[in-house]
């Protein structure tokens, strides 16, 4: 029998840099995997609901699984005595349960443990991409559990000079009166830490508000667990979100940093019937260069099943400049930000005199270590339509592809938000401040429009000449800021009842088609190979005054 291990695609597969093989994974060990299928039908806009619950059940019934595809897949784990744990056809999920030896065998891997870094994590994962077994099967998450994501949060060094509020932020950015989220459900998805109830009362009691409605969701093995460094991230999300639109509902979905728990909490916070949402704010990726494309593809299915369900996502574009953190010229952009589907925040430097902004320039700290706003271009995800007179770069490859970021606001941690985390008063900047910031603004724009905005990101571009506050000074490494989109902040940073007032006269137009799910190339993009790190497995067996109420 051959030692060697199976060959595998580039295309498809790539053990992260700097992986190390440490050993192979205990063959009678349980693990549960997701099995992502395809739609019965392709994806397209769905027409008025008289209800939220009338609009999903429409939903599953057009774009759920087709039943014969689900009955073929879970004959298929039957056959290799897999233990079914859910079916779910309308957000085409199939949960199943094995022993690693079980798995390898019906999926055709070699599991390991592996490390990132030298004494770092221990992570279980495969040595090749799995096989896929049926035709309708878009991809089996939870065999490989590396860390996808990262929070793009920056705690500031030192004390800066200046900093804000959330509540001080919104008046700067004209967040619309006589609004505060009333009617609206903020899905906030987190990849580790957590909250505690005394520190958001107390931290809420310190603004002048009630503390709003905050529910914590297990996703698989998730759980609100505060103690750890991702707190920052959890605690940012929710006061920012909750001091913007305090009369929303927040619910705070919590999942395991791998691509089943990014992906599971996702489509479970879209198809949530008992809570559903109208937003979703997401503050966690990764290089979009470093997702496996099975991986990335299903996230992407999800992440326009909440689009089509008139959820607006809105993501942080990343704290890592041009490069997204990856050594190298190259430039590359974060992932779910570079989703069409989503709404990119990317972030600014924010100074005020009073109640007006006096400057407002790209977020680029990198001398002082203190970070700066991700964006450029995508490799992978073709130029949208609403992006066609952005003129967007190609990508370094020469790919014409989805420029990121769509949108901006403050997150440099030197003009960053005063926020509270584990009992202590710090200061936090990143553009995972924008994207509940964002969220919130949608949240406000909803109720004030009576209808969701949805896929928002054709309408906003349609009405970026008078909504928006041009960035036209600065750069995050590889791109500058310019005068209309730029790679940098996008469209800029929002005008809130400016946008109110360019949404309300253009109500009437029809909400855009989703986005086609994504065709990636046959091999990866010159430049953006990831080479896979060493391993030799054994062959398988098988300063402002404090604000008191939002604008």
């Amino acid at each position: 029998m051959s030692t060697s291990k199976p060959a595998t695609s580039a295309a498809d597969w790539h053990l992260p840099v700097g992986a190390h093989y440490l050993g192979p994974h205990d063959p009678n060990e349980t693990l549960n995997v997701t099995l992502v299928l395809r739609r019965k039908n392709p994806l397209a806009a769905l027409g008025p609901s008289p209800s939220r619950s009338a609009r999903h059940a429409d939903f599953e019934a057009r774009y759920g699984a087709d039943p014969a595809d689900m009955e073929r897949v879970r004959a298929f784990g039957r056959q290799h005595g897999l233990q079914e744990l859910a079916c779910e056809p309308g957000r085409r999920t199939l949960h199943l349960s094995g022993t690693a030896q079980a798995l390898q065998q019906a999926f055709g891997v070699q599991l390991g443990h592996y490390e990132l870094t030298p004494g770092g994590t221990p992570y279980v994962g495969p040595a090749q991409a799995p096989v896929l077994p049926d035709p309708a099967v878009i991809a089996v998450l939870g065999l490989d559990r590396r860390p996808v994501a990262k929070p793009h949060f920056r705690i500031a060094k030192a004390k800066p000079a200046t900093t804000y509020t959330p509540l001080q932020v919104g008046q700067l950015y004209n967040f619309p009166a006589g609004t505060d989220g009333t009617g609206q459900t903020i899905a906030i998805i987190e990849l580790g830490g957590g909250y505690t109830q005394a520190d958001l009362d107390t931290y809420f009691s310190g603004l002048g508000l009630a503390t709003p409605s905050v529910t914590a969701v297990s996703v698989d093995s998730g759980s609100n667990q505060p103690g750890g460094s991702a707190d920052a991230e959890v605690m940012l999300d929710i006061e920012v979100a909750g001091a913007l639109a305090p009369a929303a509902k927040l619910v705070v979905y919590f999942a395991g940093n791998t691509d089943q728990g990014f992906y599971n909490a996702i489509s479970q916070a879209a198809h949530n019937n008992s809570l559903p949402c109208t937003v979703m704010s997401i503050s966690w990726g990764g290089p979009e260069s470093s997702w496996s494309t099975a991986s990335r593809n299903a996230m992407e299915t999800a992440l326009q099943d909440a689009a089509t369900l008139d959820v607006t996502v809105t993501v942080a574009a990343g704290d890592d400049g041009s490069s997204d953190g990856i050594k190298g010229s190259t430039p590359h952009v974060d992932f779910p930000a570079s989703s069409p589907s989503v709404l990119a925040c990317g972030g600014t430097k924010l100074l005020a005199s009073g109640s007006t902004i006096s400057s407002e320039v790209v977020w680029n700290e990198t001398t002082a270590d203190e970070g700066a706003t991700g964006g450029g271009v995508s490799t992978v995800f073709a130029l949208p339509s609403w992006q066609s007179a952005s003129k967007v770069p190609a990508a370094s490859n020469g790919f014409v592809g989805r420029g990121v970021p769509d949108v901006a606001g403050d997150a440099d941690p030197v003009t960053g938000y005063d926020v509270r985390v584990d009992g202590q008063n710090e200061t936090v900047g990143g553009t995972s401040a924008v994207a509940p910031l964002w969220a919130a603004l949608v949240a406000r724009l909803n109720q004030k429009l009576g209808r969701s905005l949805g896929a928002a990101n054709a309408a906003l571009y349609g009405v970026a000449s008078t909504a928006f506050h041009d960035i036209t000074q600065g750069n995050n490494g590889s791109y500058k800021a310019a005068k209309g989109w730029d790679a940098c902040t996008g469209l800029g940073s929002p005008n809130g009842q400016a946008l109110l007032s360019a949404l309300q006269a253009t109500s009437s137009s029809p909400a855009p088609t989703p986005a086609p799910a994504p065709t990636p190339a046959p091999s990866p993009a010159p430049g953006h190979k990831h080479k896979g790190g060493s391993h030799s497995p054994p062959a398988s067996s098988g300063k402002h005054p404090k604000g008191k109420s939002p604008t």
